[in-house]
């Protein structure tokens, strides 16, 4: 039964996926930005990038207004 007033909210947002870093000797993926190797197992779901583009993603989505 829904408690009065509460139509309009809307459902809990689904957390993203956790990117599973590789362990040692474990193929790992490429960036999907610049094809170098990152630190997350090959089948991680996604779009997984190296440290360095993650950093520069970061930097652009915190100048954006």
């Amino acid at each position: 039964m829904n408690e009065p007033g509460s139509e309009g909210y809307c459902p809990a947002p689904v957390p993203a996926a956790v990117p599973v870093r590789a362990e040692p000797g474990e193929p790992v993926a490429a960036c999907v930005l610049c094809d170098e190797p990152t630190e997350y197992a090959a089948d991680t779901p996604g779009a997984p990038m190296c440290p360095r583009c993650e950093w520069q993603q970061a930097q652009r989505g915190a100048c954006s207004g």
